[in-house]
């Protein structure tokens, strides 16, 4: 099959280096020169040059060269793979077979924005990688395959970041064999089931200490690297923080939430929660003393 494929992010170059390993006709790539958009943004010029794949940089997907370059193509399928635009009708129709797109989550639950965070966020035990053909609406397209992934207690953005692309890129892989062979199975989305994620916002990735400990040691795992961090305020100061630990007891459960337990350095301290007690591992410099309240 002539593949034009489309991505500028980190799980985009999984794919593709895949792709290349598998001897897939890749025709064209799209990408994109820089983001400000995307944290794991990748310019992808780079793997095609290395590889003599002919690519495009875009700003658009849907503008009008984008389109004559897809249609001189002349692809059977475009692998959409780490984009954040969504592709109109008239690019959806240009390739033969169709255009797949990729989301890590277990559609038709969990649609929209930014799914590995809000998964481990929100304290999910599993999550899954589903490729679907694409529509012109958001993550709604007809199922193609989906496996799961487990997320442990002890996963985080970057480490479930590796699971699920782990899973995606043998997936890829079967997909355009069954492609290739007659042998895909469909399975239409029952969008009356399910729900889809809002785009997150700099106030849904603050600590605050009222918060229970799980709570607390979701929200910095989700937003741990290669994401933004989460952040507490004190003073009139922002503070990341990278890492955390739980600690599970009652020895304080008469001290208010926010009040500095102990400090063992700059960036080491721990502090009582709404339940609980964390135990700060890593994290922006800050100068504390014991029995202080953030």
């Amino acid at each position: 099959m002539r593949i034009v494929f489309v991505g500028c992010v980190k799980s985009s170059e999984i794919f593709l280096k895949k792709l290349i390993d598998t001897r897939a006709d890749i025709v064209g790539v799209i990408a994109k020169k820089e983001s400000k958009f995307n944290s794991d943004f990748v310019d992808m010029g780079f793997i095609c040059e290395a590889n003599n794949i002919d690519y495009l940089y875009v700003k658009n997907i849907n503008d009008a060269e984008t389109k004559d370059y897809i249609k001189k193509k002349e692809p059977d399928m475009i692998l959409c793979l780490g984009w954040s635009q969504l592709l109109d009708e008239e690019v959806l129709n240009i390739p033969k077979i169709g255009s797949i797109g990729f989301h890590p989550a277990a559609l038709p639950n969990n649609r929209g924005r930014h799914p590995l965070i809000w998964a481990l966020a929100l304290g999910l035990q599993s999550t899954a990688s589903t490729l679907f053909l694409m529509d012109a609406k958001a993550d709604t397209g007809v199922i193609v395959s989906q496996k799961p992934v487990i997320i442990d207690y002890e996963d985080d953005a970057s480490t479930l970041y590796d699971k699920v692309m782990k899973v995606a890129a043998n997936q890829l892989e079967e997909v355009l064999d069954a492609f290739e062979h007659g042998t895909v199975h469909l399975i239409p989305q029952d969008l009356s089931k399910g729900n889809s994620w809002r785009k997150r916002g700099k106030c849904d990735g603050q600590i605050d200490w009222r918060m229970s400990s799980r709570s607390i040691y979701n929200l910095v795992r989700a937003l741990t690297k290669p994401y933004v961090g989460a952040h507490f305020v004190y003073g009139d100061k922002e503070y990341k923080v990278w890492k955390v630990r739980e600690i599970v007891t009652k020895e304080y459960e008469n001290i208010e939430p926010g009040k500095v337990i102990s400090v063992k350095s700059k960036n080491n301290f721990t502090v009582k929660a709404g339940e609980n007690v964390i135990e700060v591992l890593t994290c922006d410099d800050i100068e504390l003393n014991e029995g202080e309240y953030l």
